[in-house]
């Protein structure tokens, strides 16, 4: 297995912002959403925790209209490109954009009916942190969707993985991908900590060739 590499926890020069936002996740952005729709609570408050450009709180507001999303991250450029994307979108009353540390947000406990997050994991030098945020500010039965970059296994099945599903890309994004994929976590490195932290009712499983997920569908009673 090739060692963790971390990556800066927080991308937020204006050439990361634009980078992120010219790189096509459409595809990946329906599949995360419609795989949140199936965990979570036809109504009720929802935080996205690392929105980016808030293309995910966007997308949820708009297939649910009984949902609420606050949406973090701690970038500058990212939530400038966040709170203008969800004001062209003309959403500003269901999604509210806030600057917060994922690991430490300072949001009211169990005040969310589901949490969310997509591809920020690989960020956190020590995610434990941040499923013990999770862990904090979701209600007694609320929905989790966490999804990440699974690392691989050897320098090869890495190339492979970049040649594959970044190979239209610039050679910063394709960089950025490398460096993300050498950042992750493994399906069994999760399963791990949620044990050492006690969690219960919670699924991990391996998503695809480059994701994990972190599941709880909504009325579970116990994190």
């Amino acid at each position: 297995m090739l060692e963790r590499i971390l990556e800066p926890e927080v991308m937020d020069s204006q050439q990361d912002a634009d980078e992120y936002a010219s790189f096509d996740n459409s595809g990946v952005n329906e599949e995360f959403v419609a795989r949140a729709l199936e965990l979570a609570p036809p109504t009720g408050r929802v935080l996205d925790i690392g929105t980016g450009p808030a293309d995910i709180a966007i997308l949820l507001a708009r297939r649910a209209p009984g949902l609420k999303i606050v949406a973090i991250d701690l970038g500058q450029h990212m939530l400038a490109m966040a709170r203008e994307n969800v004001r062209r979108a003309g959403l500003g009353e269901r999604v509210e954009i806030l600057e917060a540390d994922a690991k430490a947000t300072g949001l009211p406990a169990l005040s969310f009916d589901m949490v969310v997050s997509n591809s920020l994991v690989h960020h956190i030098p020590e995610p434990a942190a941040l499923f013990r945020e999770v862990a904090r500010v979701a209600a007694p039965r609320a929905a989790l969707f966490i999804k990440d970059l699974h690392r691989p296994e050897t320098e090869a099945e890495l190339n492979q993985l970049v040649n594959t599903h970044a190979s239209g890309c610039t050679d910063y994004q394709r960089k950025a991908f490398r460096d993300s994929l050498h950042a992750g976590l493994t399906a069994p490195e999760v399963q791990r900590m949620c044990a050492a932290l006690g969690w219960t009712g919670v699924k991990i499983v391996r998503a695809s060739d480059r994701h994990w997920c972190l599941e709880r569908r909504f009325g579970s009673t116990s994190l």
